[in-house]
């Protein structure tokens, strides 16, 4: 395996014209605001409070104080101010080319223009359900993408081994990263795992992924996925890059919804 990836900021294509993941370069340039950290300190928390609810073996009244204690916490929030406070998608696969145009129109002082990527569910730092996974650049080859992440027991399939649905997802997740380093970006049409080994609880994953070819909408991708020396499993997909338009017209029916 390639040594520890480090990225560059920015994004577009690099000095030999290679196309670069706008979530990638996104991430890393993302500014650690005092809104941003608090953030990501609220939802660590809540992943906290996640571990300890489905490994905790408190009898009927500890776990009746717990929930009165989190109901509190549960109404205070829902009292703060609700709303979408970030542009975009904050799924991999669609950041491409008309992502980074959407956070280029944006103020480049803006510290949030790429806010969107730290509420993915997969990746997001500010999103509790995310274990979260954290991506970057082989600096061997700009076209692979390194995926690193520890999923604890929450969840927690087959017995101390991750569930099945989840491998999949963080997949889905690298190689829709993967797939914008073709330059453009579309939505997954097939994703096929093949789990070779039971992939451990609280150990760290390291995920490859790359392109495998593309043919004018078409795009294809494939990556492995580690637990030390042993292959856990792997997985091929395609992506069918958007049609002029397709993309802006997701965002007006979710604005708009």
């Amino acid at each position: 395996m390639s040594e520890e990836p480090s990225a560059e900021p920015g994004a577009g294509p690099d000095a030999e014209g290679q196309p670069r993941s706008v979530r990638v370069d996104g991430m890393a340039g993302l500014a650690p605001t005092p809104e941003r950290l608090a953030l990501r300190r609220l939802a660590a928390a809540m992943r906290s409070i996640t571990t300890r609810l489905v490994t905790t073996t408190a009898d009927p009244a500890e776990l009746a104080e717990a929930a009165e204690q989190l109901e509190v916490i549960s109404e205070s929030l829902a009292r703060l101010p609700v709303g979408q406070g970030y542009e975009g998608f904050s799924e991999a696969a669609n950041a491409g080319a008309a992502l980074l145009a959407m956070a280029e129109s944006r103020d480049e002082d803006d510290p949030e223009r790429f806010a969107f990527f730290d509420h993915s569910p997969i990746l997001g730092l500010a999103n509790p359900l995310s274990p979260p996974m954290r991506m970057d650049y082989d600096p061997a080859d700009p076209t692979v993408l390194w995926g690193r992440a520890t999923f604890g027991p929450a969840y927690e399939g087959p017995p101390g081994c991750v569930h099945g649905g989840y491998v999949a997802a963080i997949f889905d997740e690298l190689l829709g990263a993967t797939q914008s380093l073709s330059g453009t970006q579309g939505m997954t049409a097939h994703l096929e795992v093949d789990y070779r080994s039971p992939t451990p609880l609280g150990q760290e994953l390291v995920l490859r992924g790359w392109l495998d070819g593309t043919e004018d909408r078409k795009i294809w991708a494939r990556a492995t996925l580690h637990a030390g020396d042993r292959l856990c499993a792997e997985a091929t997909a395609l992506f069918l890059a958007f049609r002029p338009g397709a993309f802006e017209a997701m965002l007006d029916a979710r604005d708009n919804d």
